[in-house]
C-alpha cells in the first residue's frame, strides 16, 4: 500500500471581480485579511498554465488559523468563463462550509451585506441547522450550526 503523503488543505481559491467586495464580505461572516499581494511575473505563470499574468490576492484566514481562503483578481489575463451563478448540481466548484456559532444571526449580518438565501436554513436530524447562501458577486456559500455542542 503507497504511504499517504498528504500534510493538509492549506486553502480554497476563488477568482472575484472586486477583491475589496469580497474581503468585506468574508470579513462580515468572521474571516480575517491574513494579506494582500500582487503576483506577476513568469513563474507564477508557470505554476497555473496562463502564461504571463498579474493578479492580486487576498488571503483570509478562519479564526481558527487553520483554514484560509484565497481570493484572486486577474488584472491579466482577462477571465473566461464565469461559474458564480451555477447551480448547486452544477459540475466543478460547488461551495465552501463554514461552521458558525449562531446561524440565523450570521444570516442576518450577511443578508444585510447583500446576501440571499438559496433555499432555507433547515435542521438535519439533533446534529446541524444548514443553509447555503449566496454572498457578493453570487460566490455561493455552506453555513453549518451545530446543535448541543455549544
Amino acid at each position: 500500500m503507497a504511504k499517504n503523503n498528504l500534510v493538509r488543505m492549506d486553502n480554497i481559491g476563488i477568482v472575484v471581480e472586486s477583491l475589496d467586495d469580497a474581503v468585506s464580505f468574508f470579513t462580515e461572516l468572521g474571516l480575517s485579511l491574513e494579506g494582500r499581494a500582487t503576483i506577476e511575473g513568469e513563474w507564477a505563470g508557470r505554476v497555473t498554465g496562463l502564461g504571463s499574468q498579474h493578479v492580486e490576492v487576498a488571503m483570509m484566514v478562519t479564526p481558527d488559523g487553520h483554514s484560509r481562503l484565497e481570493l484572486s483578481r486577474f488584472l491579466t489575463p482577462p477571465v473566461k468563463s464565469d461559474h458564480r451563478t451555477a447551480p448547486v448540481n452544477a459540475l466543478g466548484y460547488l461551495r465552501a462550509m463554514f461552521t458558525v456559532e449562531n446561524i440565523d444571526d450570521t444570516v442576518a449580518r450577511l443578508s444585510a451585506h447583500g446576501a440571499q438565501l438559496v433555499g432555507e436554513v433547515v435542521q438535519y436530524e439533533n446534529s446541524y441547522r444548514l443553509c447555503y447562501m449566496r454572498g457578493t458577486e453570487g460566490i455561493l456559500i455552506g453555513l453549518a450550526e451545530e446543535i448541543g455542542h455549544k
